[in-house]
């Protein structure tokens, strides 16, 4: 298989469309149509449905999109870090992360990283909105489930997902009651979706207590004023030593972790090297690893 034109069909995979994958990558739009249909004639399966204002995944394409976007992403890390010469991680390093990763483990993963590489002086900036990577002078950004982006490129750190518990004394939801909750300040949800030992069903809340962070709802729930929905690698410890107990796995998309940078800049060998210990750090990108971190 040719690796040009496969790293060309992740790029417009990865993009969502010729015109797109073009402008972020500053190759010709001709060129990536061409690898493509190469790339497709090679294989004898269609990777895209060509519509008039859409492109599409087919099946086949979803699945070798999933299954080397990763090895890519390792490959050029990789090869960043032989063209580096073995250059010593030094200077500054700024990075985005979000509010509750951050809170959980990147106090002591940071310290960790600073010890392995004393050269480097690293900020961390802890905040859940999207950043201009750019123009706000970050190396690196931690987002939970990002949009696509064009100009970024990354790798998935973990993932995660959803789940109900509550204290072993309150009541399991019965028939249509509605059972206390306790959710996000913003939220506006009448009910959730479960899946369950046995089968799906719907569970209706009444949300007695709204709080702004997910660490103040688990502490809020080990009360047993109500139930939650909240990340496993939040409640594991809880979960396994037995103060809640687990409901049912939220029905909707799981809990993505990415590492984003810039696609038209090669990395620095202190970005390599955090991404690098971020790997060491999780390398099944399992929610039990997050737990690892988390005390209390």
């Amino acid at each position: 298989m040719d690796l040009l034109a496969l790293a060309d069909f992740n790029l417009v995979a990865r993009h969502g469309g010729f015109g797109r994958a073009a402008r972020a990558a500053d190759r010709p739009k001709a060129t990536l149509s061409r690898r493509v249909a190469d790339l497709e004639a090679s294989l004898g399966v269609r990777l895209f449905e060509r519509g008039s204002h859409a492109l599409k995944l087919t099946q086949e394409g979803l699945a070798l999109f999933e299954r080397t976007e990763r090895l890519l992403t390792e490959l050029g890390e990789a090869a960043t870090a032989i063209a580096s010469g073995g250059e010593t991680p030094r200077g500054k390093l700024r990075i985005s992360a979000p509010l509750l990763f951050s809170q959980i483990a990147l106090g002591k993963l940071s310290a960790e990283f600073v010890l392995r590489y004393p050269e480097v002086r690293l900020e961390i900036t802890t905040e859940d909105r999207p950043v201009d990577m750019v123009e706000e002078g970050y190396d690196l950004v931690i987002r939970v489930n990002p949009d696509p982006n064009e100009h970024l490129i990354g790798r998935v750190l973990l993932r995660d997902r959803l789940v109900a518990v509550a204290s072993p004394d309150l009541q399991r939801p019965v028939a249509d009651a509605p059972v206390p909750a306790v959710v996000r300040a913003s939220s506006n949800q009448s009910g959730w979706d479960l899946r369950t030992h046995e089968g799906d069903v719907r569970v209706s809340i009444d949300p007695i207590l709204r709080l702004a962070s997910l660490i103040m709802i688990r502490d809020a729930v080990r009360t047993g004023i109500g139930a939650a929905m909240l990340p496993l690698s939040l409640v594991a410890s809880d979960l396994h030593a037995g103060a809640l107990v687990h409901w049912g796995d939220g029905k909707g998309p799981p809990i993505e972790i990415w590492a984003l940078y810039p696609s038209r800049r090669l990395l620095s060998s202190r970005v390599s090297a955090f991404l690098e210990f971020l790997k060491e750090a999780f390398p099944l990108g399992q929610p039990e690893e997050l737990a690892a971190y988390i005390k209390g």
